[in-house]
């Protein structure tokens, strides 16, 4: 049986560090951005349909070179995805949504800067703010240490101490401990367990919001952890970290010790961008 062009939604399904999501070209406005939260959820259901951590949608934007609508796997609206972010400037590369390597694009969070080159994608994100440093929290009847900060999107931060504690930490369980704490209400929190190895090298793995799981890569989370560790002395630009799947995200930020309530000017992010593949996805696997 032919499909028709509206029976259809073209799509590419990228991975960026092991953080999946599908980007579409919504220039024409053929998805209504304020009503797709069944699509959203629907293509994203891994098994039933294209199966991704989150879903991108392309726009025109009259003053930037396009703007994002970014959503999680269960349908709702993020400010900012790091990896996302890091996908969609390789897309609209890909795609001719702009001309050259260098491009900005709008988000909730704010205006991003971004570079592509080949499979390497380097972005500005928006000011980090609402740094806390050294707070407990009790989870599941045990004491922890935590940080908070917003990069882009709320994150909580603890450092582990080794190796092996970092191997056996149940990532679910305590990450969604911190998801659904009282601190961080109504909106709840990501949640990072991260580990120094030294002054440039770092390992974290993250429990996201929306997600509702473990990913094998957060690029906000990397970002929140690094910036915590730096606040705290315990490493300086440029931090090389290993995600949950065992890709290496590098992590720039500048310092501004004028500002003491955040000591970080601009922050850069970097790693891998993937085609998985190109495909058509038929609106008979989403739910309406």
């Amino acid at each position: 049986m032919k499909k028709t062009g509206e029976d259809l939604i073209h799509f590419f399904k990228m991975s960026g560090s092991g953080n999946d999501f599908i980007a579409i070209d919504n220039r024409a406005k053929s998805i209504d951005a304020d009503c797709c939260q069944n699509l959203v959820r629907s293509a994203c259901r891994r098994k039933f349909s294209v199966g991704a951590d989150g879903l991108i949608l392309i726009e025109n934007d009259p003053e930037c070179d396009f703007k994002w609508r970014f959503f999680n796997a269960d349908g709702s609206e993020a400010e900012m995805c790091g990896n996302g972010a890091r996908c969609a400037a390789r897309f609209a590369l890909l795609q001719g949504i702009v001309t050259g390597p260098r491009m900005n694009f709008r988000t909730l969070a704010g205006i991003i800067e971004a570079e592509v080159s080949g499979e390497r994608v380097k972005i500005r994100m928006p000011s980090p703010h609402s740094m806390e440093l050294d707070f407990p929290l009790e989870l599941e009847r045990k004491s922890f240490s935590f940080h908070s900060i917003n990069t882009g999107v709320p994150h909580a931060v603890t450092f582990l101490e080794n190796e092996d504690a970092l191997r056996a930490m149940d990532v679910f369980r305590f990450g969604r401990a911190v998801r659904y704490h009282s601190r961080f209400q109504p909106a709840g929190s990501n949640a990072n367990f991260a580990l120094v190895r030294d002054a440039h090298h770092m390992a974290n793995r993250t429990y996201e919001r929306g997600v509702e799981d473990e990913t094998y890569a957060c690029g906000t989370g990397t970002i929140a952890s690094v910036l915590v560790a730096g606040a705290k002395g315990f490493v300086a630009s440029p931090v090389e970290v290993e995600t949950g799947g065992g890709e290496i995200l590098t992590v720039y930020f500048s310092e501004m010790s004028h500002q003491e309530s955040l000591p970080f000017g601009e922050v850069r992010f970097e790693g891998s961008v993937k085609v998985v593949y190109a495909a058509d996805l038929w609106r008979e696997t989403i739910n309406e």
